[in-house]
């Protein structure tokens, strides 16, 4: 290396510390300043007092994650996806949310799709340096097929990885809808997508460690955002997960109760028809309590746009 190019690489380094300086999530915490000194119930109890706070914060901007469960929706209906895009901790928490909607709401893995910076292995192991490189941010980004019809929410909560930025800009220059989440207000993703989500948790209990309360907040948002956008889909009646993904006894169980729970129906006739509709509990449920035939039910649930309830109005409209 040149004497210029160490100049200047020391130039940026000294510039991000002074940056990394001013945010909220890099700072230290006055009240576990003894954190090194602390008994086990004493570091357990001030990690739960400071956890009270990210409840709060996050209730601060709900207004921002009812916009974006809204276009999490649209995008959906559209036939888009939700995608998630992190790095390191906030990657992670992506992949986390994405992988439990398929057994939740018995959802294509395609709905939801997570990328996190450095690919498979990042999620078990850190991968050096990967959250700085914008050029395998767009590599990334291109190699999902992200379309404009997709919603890209990106998660870093410094609100400055470069990785991160630059696959939003990225998905925008497409036509993809925005979301951001960070903990730092006023910062670069705060300020480059169609809506952004800042809860603002306060520093870490051990400072500069986003795993803790950032990281919380982050699950916390997206679990929002992901089981509102599949609610409003269709994928629940009542507070129900009647779109069960039906794989061994105990869900069988379970989706027989569900339709004795949601019906008129009794033990017997729940399961005789859940067999009857190849362990459907949304036709199972249209078929006990609107007393119609399999093919019946289906006509409904698709007039209804998969949503039962507007099923069950159709088909008791029809009398």
């Amino acid at each position: 290396m040149t004497a210029d190019h160490n100049k200047l690489a020391a130039d940026n380094l000294l510039r991000l510390s002074t940056d990394l300086e001013h945010l909220t999530s890099e700072r230290t915490n006055s009240n576990s300043e003894q954190l090194d000194q602390m008994s086990a119930l004493e570091i357990a109890a001030l990690m739960n007092a400071e956890d009270k706070a990210v409840a709060v914060a996050v209730e601060n901007t709900l207004p921002a994650i009812a916009n974006a469960i809204e276009l999490a929706t649209a995008a959906l209906k559209a036939g888009g996806r939700i995608v998630y895009v992190g790095a390191g901790t906030s990657g992670r928490i992506g992949i986390l949310d994405a992988s439990e909607i398929p057994p939740t709401f018995s959802a294509s893995p395609e709905l939801f799709h997570a990328i996190i910076a450095g690919g498979e292995a990042a999620i078990f192991r850190a991968q050096e340096g990967v959250e700085d490189d914008m050029d395998i941010a767009i590599k990334d980004i291109k190699n999902a097929k992200v379309s404009a019809n997709d919603l890209v929410i990106g998660l870093a909560a410094s609100g400055r990885t470069p990785y991160v930025l630059a696959a939003l800009n990225h998905a925008k220059t497409i036509g993809a809808k925005t979301v951001g989440i960070s903990c730092n207000a006023g910062s670069a993703l705060e300020k480059n997508v169609d809506v952004a989500i800042t809860p603002l948790v306060g520093p870490e209990i051990l400072a500069g460690s986003t795993r803790l309360k950032s990281g919380t907040a982050q699950k916390m948002v997206l679990n929002m955002i992901s089981t509102g956008s599949m609610v409003q889909f269709g994928k629940c009646y009542k507070n129900r997960m009647v779109d069960l993904n039906i794989t061994n006894q105990k869900l069988r169980a379970r989706a027989v109760n569900l339709v004795r729970e949601l019906s008129t129906a009794d033990q017997h006739q729940a399961l005789k028809a859940l067999e009857e509709s190849d362990w459907n509990v949304k036709l199972a449920i249209l078929i006990c309590e609107a007393n119609v035939d399999l093919d019946a039910a289906k006509k409904f649930l698709a007039d209804g746009d998969g949503h039962l309830r507007k099923a069950l109005q159709l088909a008791q409209a029809r009398d």
